[in-house]
């Protein structure tokens, strides 16, 4: 007789279903009481495990934390247009599995002290990480470009990858954030993000990342 799967810890649980319904109407649309509800357990159950929403907020975020952290380290291997494309296309998938966010950045900052500060260093570690992908590109000779400008774009990727989806809701308030719409906000959050990079990209990275998006959008 196969074993039969151990039940998910409610913690985790609670989490999981927290972490889609933040996402699904923005995490000052959902109470606590909203997140007991979905779960069907009582919220003196989900008090036990989380006290306050903070903790909800802090625990996904960390979650999301150290997701970004093992992903922003792969910048170092990057030397081509196609793993640049590949790495800044997983950014914009991690961000839209935590797209709640991203999208209420501003007022959870101003709400919570604890993620005030550490989105400094999330911050911080998105222009470490570009910055060295744009150091290998250039010792691999796809782009050209020294540090000074270096430094310049590095900085406007990340304010791209932070404020992309936030764009995409004003541009498209009823349908940017639907499921449906993902795939196409991601790609366009990706290729807007390296064509700062068509200035200094020689000739055949440019015409290839011009082919990566075409494929993507005929896909």
């Amino acid at each position: 007789m196969a074993e039969k799967k151990k039940p998910r810890r409610t913690a985790e649980r609670i989490l999981e279903v927290t972490l889609e319904l933040f996402n699904r109407f923005g995490e000052p649309n959902v109470s606590t009481t909203l997140i007991s509800a979905e779960l069907n357990i009582s919220p003196g159950n989900l008090y036990y495990h989380y006290p306050a929403k903070d903790e909800l907020i802090n625990s996904l975020f960390d979650r999301y934390e150290r997701a970004l952290n093992e992903l922003l380290a792969a910048a170092d291997g990057v030397r081509n247009i196609e793993d640049a494309w590949l790495f800044f296309h997983m950014l914009f998938e991690l961000i839209w599995q935590y797209r709640f966010l991203y999208r209420d950045l501003n007022d959870l900052l101003s709400k919570n002290r604890r993620l005030e500060t550490h989105f400094q260093f999330v911050l911080k570690n998105k222009g470490r990480a570009v910055r060295s992908l744009l150091d290998g590109l250039d010792s691999a000779g796809a782009v050209r470009i020294d540090g000074g400008e270096a430094t310049t774009v590095a900085t406007a990727m990340v304010v791209v990858l932070t404020y992309w989806l936030s764009y995409e809701y004003v541009r498209d308030p009823r349908r940017a954030l639907e499921p449906e719409s993902a795939g196409a906000a991601l790609a366009r959050g990706a290729y807007h993000s390296l064509s700062l990079l068509l200035p200094y990209l020689d000739p055949e990275s440019k015409a290839h990342l011009h082919t990566l998006v075409g494929s993507y959008a005929d896909a």
